[in-house]
């Protein structure tokens, strides 16, 4: 009996922990005394155990056992040079100090040279590295892994090869894709692929992570818009693709980052875990209905909050969650971005910073922002002009938060609410991915008192993964005044009011593999940006403290 993946630390509280793991066959799986059973999907296991009983504000070092068998540590050479795993709780005597990596866009190692020539090294690889000669206290307290985790439709030369052979033996050629995943057992490979390496599986056995997706965990432009979706409900494989690709999330990211309460009021949870067999009917259709929209709603909600001290965690699903089909696009349906405010409003007297975690960004560079509203306008025009504004939605990417300004508007307004607190947080951030290149920029609402809270975007993107060769001059050139003013004119004259705040970047554009550091002290908080200068090396690139108006 073994691991073939895990354990990895996810939700963490003051006296409780979750742990996730795939093993090799079914059994009973124990950590520091709390044990779980198995579940089965297709044939592959996996288990969740919720440890208890622990102290606030202990580190506490644990092994994982299955059927009383110990399998974790490994007894394997390439994991001799990192420390023990550990279990850290939060507390009242650490309630005020936190520390959390975030990143985006994190392609596999791989075999193939030339593509690793041009991938460069990996910056959550060389941060676990530097981490294990680290004492414990100067170790995160979350990593926060905001999308692409997983590349399914661009997948590494090996996978590729492997699933190009798998159609031709089972003579699936012209039926699914050659070069992309369709099954649920294909995704399995895919994230054994990218947890399995020594680095990223130790980090994250001992670093609580949360995690959210994005498109290319399940494909390029997932969820673009409406047309993006018709087009795709006739190929003849998606049905079942996107079925596997939101029950494999569902199982190896969202389970382990719904807290304890959550995991026990959530009925699918314990339906899954009460099942005895093959689970994959149960998963199947929770993944087809978290698909489908009905009257502006999704049947499954992926955003979820964490309490880190006194800092909050938002995470808000920015990617399925997205309504399209009703003739109004919003990021979130309105039941969901309800739940959002309310869980983002709710005491702000009783945390002094904010986070609000959302895989694409809510704030882009001024230009950029700006021709994506106006591209929505366009697309909303009847014929012609409208089916062309759509292509160039779909070929250049316009679907970030200003490509939804609905919803973009009402994120800064429900900001502008939670700044102007008298007891309210010292910083809101907003923590994002997806556009390969790193900035932070500092807003100003329209609103905020002097004193209120002060307002960042906080982009980290690619942790590793290549820049096409677009994108740095077009985010360079996005982010200059000339450009900004001619589509703020543009804007008007189209008749859209310009957006109720001001931006402007304080740090970046940055290029190249990045991981940041949120470094939060009481009410002061800074972002750290760092990028690889050697396997467990790496340098400061840029430095911003959150506090200055």
């Amino acid at each position: 009996m073994g691991l073939v993946l895990g354990p990895a630390l996810r939700h963490v509280a003051d006296t409780t922990a979750l742990i996730w793991v795939q093993t090799e066959n079914p059994g009973t799986v124990e950590v520091l005394g709390c044990s779980a059973r198995t579940f089965e999907v297709q044939g592959f296991h996996f288990a969740l155990v919720l440890v208890t009983g622990l102290d606030p504000d202990s580190v506490t070092e644990y092994e994982v056992r299955v059927d009383g068998r110990t399998a974790w540590p490994l007894e394997d050479p390439e994991f001799a040079k990192f420390p023990p795993s550990v279990i850290r709780t939060r507390g009242p005597a650490g309630a005020e100090r936190v520390r959390a990596i975030f990143g985006s866009c994190r392609y596999p190692k791989t075999d193939d040279k030339k593509l690793e020539a041009k991938l460069k090294l990996d910056a959550l690889d060389c941060y676990a590295g530097r981490m294990a000669g680290l004492p414990i206290d100067e170790w995160p307290d979350a990593a926060i892994m905001l999308g692409d985790q997983l590349y399914a439709d661009e997948l590494p030369p090996d996978e590729q090869r492997r699933v190009a052979d798998r159609r031709v033996r089972r003579n699936k050629r012209g039926r699914r894709p050659p070069d992309e995943v369709v099954s649920f057992g294909e995704y399995e490979r895919l994230y054994r692929h990218s947890w399995g390496d020594p680095e990223i599986r130790w980090l994250m056995s001992t670093v609580p992570t949360a995690m959210i997706f994005d498109d290319h965990d399940i494909r390029d432009d997932w969820n673009t818009s409406a047309p993006w979706r018709a087009e795709m409900a006739k190929v003849p494989w998606w049905r079942e693709r996107i079925k596997a690709g939101l029950a494999s999330y569902w199982v190896y990211q969202h389970l382990g980052n719904l807290s304890p309460e959550d995991l026990a009021g959530d009925q699918d949870v314990q339906r899954l875990l009460a099942a005895d067999g093959d689970t994959w009917p149960i998963l199947a259709e929770l993944a087809e209905r978290a698909d489908r929209e009905v009257d502006s709603h999704k049947g499954v909600r992926f955003s979820y909050r964490w309490e880190l001290g006194r800092t909050r965690l938002i995470m808000i699903d920015s990617r399925n969650g997205r309504i399209l089909e009703h003739g109004e696009r919003m990021m979130i349906g309105d039941e969901e971005f309800t739940w959002v405010e309310s869980n983002a409003e709710e005491h702000p007297d009783r945390y002094d910073h904010l986070m609000l975690a959302t895989s694409v960004p809510w704030l882009m560079p001024p230009a950029i922002g700006d021709l994506e509203s106006l591209n929505e306008h366009a697309a909303d025009l009847p014929g012609r002009r409208g089916r062309f504004a759509e292509k160039i939605r779909q070929e250049v990417d316009f679907e970030h938060w200003p490509a939804f300004r609905k919803s973009f508007v009402r994120l800064a307004q429900m900001i502008t609410r939670i700044a102007n607190h008298p007891r309210g947080p010292a910083t809101i951030s907003v923590l994002s991915g997806d556009v390969h290149h790193s900035y932070a920029a500092r807003a100003q609402l329209e609103g905020v008192e002097p004193d209120g809270a002060t307002v960042h975007q906080l982009v980290c993107s690619p942790v590793h993964n290549y820049v096409p060769l677009f994108i740095k001059p077009a985010f360079m050139l996005g982010w200059t005044r000339p450009a900004a003013a001619l589509t703020r004119w543009w804007l008007r004259r189209r008749g859209l009011p310009s957006p109720p705040m001001r931006w402007a970047n304080v740090c970046g554009p940055l290029f190249g593999n990045t991981i940041a550091t949120l470094e939060i002290h009481g009410r002061k908080a800074v972002v750290i940006f760092e990028q690889p200068r050697g396997t467990s090396a790496l340098a400061e690139v840029g430095r911003v403290s959150l506090n200055a108006h």
